[in-house]
């Protein structure tokens, strides 16, 4: 049998069957590699095993008498049936193995932080976790979805988790769905039809309450960003920053945290949300200035990148942001518009620029002078706005 033993910690790979006929070969096999590689923990691999029969159930239990730590991992649907319906699964911790799936040549419907959605096939999305080490992410995002679901909020729930190459991702059952840009990319004459319902969503967001400490809470994040820009604004600038990030009031409504036309869906006219890691707790000003940034706002400098983040002009994302804005105040009004904005525009700033340091944006000429316009941008907003109240 192959295996490999990594700081204590020692893998078995199974291969092939256990059965009557080699159970006390592979019986003696199995202890000779534990008796001889000292070790903390014990993982049986189950990826390569095709069967097990109860003569090979009674090596397990056995070993897992003298090893408390053994867990069985990356167990076929057939074999983890097995063990399933054994009772092993209730003494014993055993993975199901993740179905694999490939996204060569599937359609991007989406992108954020964290992960790229891809469409599979006409019934079926994927988001795939930039982090390799992403299940814990997952399953938060699945349980924040759960909870917006319950409390009213149009999305789709994962139904599963497989892997993409070395990378997990979450599978949703979405017929025929449509991102709203592509929508609006294919009739620009919908445009404003688009954005009612769009509006339409945001405001029933905005308006479903849950208990403090339920998700996160999008102020006290918030507040780290601006901590984080103390030693890059003058004493006066930073104090101006902190204070009206902290004088937003505590808040227990939901904010999206990224819902912008890519994460919002159309099925069969239905409207539904999508990408539910960012799901918080908060005043809308913190979810106006993400959508401020993906509207363009972190592209600035670079219209192009727009087309390929939105699949629209710069000038139309532009648009759609200030349509938002007049449809979801109910006014045309270009000073308060203005005004709406430009309090986006100071959180935005704050968190792009906070995020494009952290990933050593002043070491390289094109991120350097990103940043020195965001922060240009800021500091002249630090001057004129006095609250981030609307």
């Amino acid at each position: 049998m192959n295996f490999k033993n990594e700081s204590g910690k020692l893998v078995l790979f199974f291969e092939g069957r256990i059965d009557s006929y080699n159970a006390d070969q592979r019986g003696a096999e199995i202890q000779q590699i534990i008796d001889e590689n000292p070790h903390e923990e014990i993982t049986f691999d189950l990826d390569q095993l095709e069967y097990i029969s109860s003569a090979g159930l009674r090596i397990v239990l056995r070993i897992r008498k003298s090893e408390p730590t053994l867990t069985l991992i990356n167990a076929s649907p057939d074999v983890y049936d097995i063990f399933d319906m054994t009772g092993f699964t209730e003494m014993i911790p055993v993975v199901k193995a993740y179905r694999k799936f490939s996204i060569d040549g599937c359609e991007v419907i989406g992108a954020g932080a964290n992960g790229v959605v891809y469409r599979l096939n006409p019934d079926t999305i994927i988001k795939v976790y930039k982090n390799p080490d992403s299940l814990p992410d997952i399953q938060r995002e699945r349980e924040l979805a759960r909870k917006a679901f319950v409390l009213g909020i149009p999305t789709a729930i994962p139904y599963d988790v497989v892997k993409v190459g070395d990378k997990f991702g979450s599978v949703f059952e979405l017929l025929n769905a449509q991102p709203f840009a592509n929508l609006i990319a294919a009739d620009m004459d919908r445009m404003d039809y688009y954005i009612d319902l769009y509006v339409e969503l945001l405001k029933k967001i905005h308006s479903t309450q849950t208990k403090a400490g339920e998700m996160p809470d999008m102020k006290a994040t918030a507040l780290k960003w601006a901590e984080f820009l103390k030693d890059y604004l003058s004493e006066e600038e930073y104090g101006k920053l902190y204070s009206l990030i902290n004088e937003v009031p505590e808040d227990n409504h939901i904010v999206h945290g990224d819902c912008h036309i890519k994460n919002v869906m159309m099925q069969n006219g239905e409207v539904l949300l999508i990408d539910m890691d960012t799901l918080c707790l908060g005043h809308p000003i913190f979810e106006f200035s993400s959508m401020f940034l993906a509207y363009g706002g972190i592209n600035e400098n670079h219209h192009e990148k727009t087309m390929d983040f939105l699949g629209l002009p710069y000038e139309v994302a532009v648009e759609i942001w200030y349509k938002t804005l007049k449809k979801y105040f109910g006014t045309d009004d270009e000073n308060k518009i203005k005004e709406y904005s430009d309090k986006a525009k100071v959180v935005g700033y704050t968190r792009i620029i906070r995020r494009m340091i952290r990933r050593h944006g002043l070491e390289n000429e094109e991120d350097k002078k990103d940043i020195e316009l965001f922060m240009g941008n800021l500091k002249e907003l630090l001057k004129t706005v006095d609250t981030l109240m609307f």
